[in-house]
């Protein structure tokens, strides 16, 4: 069976939550089950050239520069290639790429969607792109033979929402990373970046504004806090709303832009708190690989973030900047430390290779 990857910007190394995603999940699913073969459809410039990574075939299509319309451009191109390279079915992450689930079963391929969150939520899209978000969804929900929801709260929302899908919808999460593996030497990480062992907060996201870090920055502003707060994610697209967030940093932000995996599980490990402040999540992956650090971790308590299972200290309200901000006051974090959390086994990523490898084979 041969099954093609769409609707991510590629992988190994390349920043999103879907991305890290599938860059987990593809190869565990090729090295576990031989009458599986994946290809996995990037796009340029993510991917340059054609290669193997760990067993899957990853390739590339064209892709327009522009937030409204690389994503559909892409998706439409990787359906007619995934077609023409004999894919049996193919595997559509988010909604956006969904609106084209009808056209992939059209040329008489099978379909998998997994549904990593309501993109419609997210704030950097106009009224037209939300519109566009949730036809993507209902087209999906329709047409998809199998649906797969990343969290146990948007799995119960779908199904009451689409009760003619129900039958057709799973629960299977995304997983947890364990960064702990990679050798890296913490201190001269932490030297690089001019930081001290447990100096500083962190937050790991991309510079949009549904992952929060504006009301983040106030908060840490009316802490009074001395740590510095370190901002590890890139802007997409060149964002206005990063230049915002920059020109609003008072001197103890420090922003790193975009890390390797290894050098953000060093700043995991060390940082005095790990914090989430997310407006909207689908399944945090960012959260699960601090928590693979036994890290200390505050997060927004959005629906995402609680079906994490973590104790209600570890939360607090989304969007209200005073909240937050009496937490970063405390001089002391070990209450909110997970090395002793008993979630894990729920994160495991080669039980959720399985799963997955079960849907296509359901598929037919």
């Amino acid at each position: 069976m041969k099954v093609s990857v769409i609707g991510l910007r590629g992988i190994p190394n390349i920043m999103g939550g879907v991305e890290t995603h599938c860059e987990e999940l593809m190869p565990r699913i090729v090295a576990n089950n031989p009458d599986i073969a994946i290809q996995v459809i990037g796009r340029r410039p993510y991917i340059l050239h054609d290669f193997e990574y760990k067993g899957v075939d990853v390739t590339s299509v064209y892709a327009p520069a522009g937030k409204h319309s690389e994503a559909i451009v892409a998706t439409f191109l990787s359906i007619l290639k995934a077609r023409r390279s004999g894919a049996d079915a193919v595997h559509i992450h988010a909604i956006g790429p969904a609106v084209l689930t009808p056209l992939a079963r059209l040329l008489g391929m099978r379909v998998l969607l997994t549904h990593h969150g309501e993109d419609f939520q997210r704030a950097k899209w106009n009224f037209v792109a939300k519109v566009a978000l949730r036809l993507g969804e209902t087209l999906g929900m329709r047409f998809a033979n199998k649906i797969v929801a990343v969290s146990p709260s948007l799995h119960r929302n779908l199904r009451v929402r689409y009760p003619g899908s129900a039958g057709r919808t799973a629960y299977i999460p995304n997983g947890m990373s364990q960064l702990a593996r990679d050798n890296i030497d913490d201190q001269a990480v932490l030297e690089s970046f001019g930081l001290a062992k447990k100096g500083f907060f962190l937050v790991a996201a991309r510079l949009v504004p549904e992952k929060g870090i504006d009301y983040l920055i106030d908060a840490h502003r009316l802490s009074g806090s001395d740590r510095i707060l370190v901002i590890a994610g890139a802007s997409m697209h060149g964002s206005t709303y990063s230049e915002k967030l920059r020109k609003s940093a008072g001197p103890n932000v420090l922003f790193t832009d975009k890390v390797p995996r290894k050098t953000l599980a060093s700043l995991y490990r060390n940082a005095a708190l790990f914090i989430l402040p997310s407006y909207h999540e689908g399944l945090p992956i960012s959260a699960l690989e601090a928590l693979s650090l036994g890290a200390s971790v505050l997060l927004s308590d959005i629906d995402a973030n609680i079906d994490l299972g973590l104790p209600e200290r570890h939360y607090f309200p989304v969007g209200q900047s005073e909240a937050l901000a009496s937490r970063l006051k405390s001089a002391d974090f070990s209450d909110l430390e997970t090395s002793n959390w008993d979630g894990a086994s729920a994160f495991n990523w080669d039980a959720i290779a399985d799963r997955t490898a079960n849907c296509y084979r359901e598929l037919g």
